[in-house]
């Protein structure tokens, strides 16, 4: 597994996203507030975590849903997954949302969402009349579905 450095600014009283376990692939993020946010069925906030990083060119990260607050308490990431471009140097902020029918109260140093560190490839487009074929051509939406 490739190990990459990261600068951070860690303004939270919380310590900085470490990986739950050897094969983790994400790093939880907490909530950087003084008193509870309590989200009302359909209503969005946007959290603060006091992180802020300097990626490396080349890669990004990735903000996404926390599976146990989606199962349990319909909260999730709006802007899924959420992107923290290489030249951003600000707050990194999760906007969450309760997508279920009652209110969810997010607490002072709760973990809200992961964040995932990967590279990226930069596209360079080669303009063309025609694409390659392939198997499954232009089906999309379900085109790969039932047999």
């Amino acid at each position: 597994m490739e190990k990459i450095k990261v600068k951070i600014v860690n303004r939270s009283p919380y310590p900085a996203p470490a990986y739950a376990t050897s094969m983790s692939a994400g790093m939880d993020l907490k909530a950087d507030i003084h008193e509870p946010v309590t989200l009302k069925p359909l209503e969005r906030a946007m959290i603060p975590t006091g992180l802020s990083i300097a990626l490396p060119e080349g890669y990004e990260a990735q903000v996404r849903p926390r599976s146990g607050l989606a199962a349990r308490h319909g909260i999730t990431v709006l802007n899924t997954p959420g992107t923290i471009d290489a030249d951003y140097r600000g707050e990194i902020k999760v906007i969450l949302v309760n997508l279920s029918d009652t209110p969810f109260t997010v607490e002072p140093g709760e973990r809200i969402a992961q964040m995932v560190v990967a590279g990226h490839a930069c596209v360079e487009w080669e303009d063309t009349d025609m694409l390659d074929g392939t198997d499954r051509g232009e089906g999309g939406f379900g085109s790969t579905g039932r047999q």
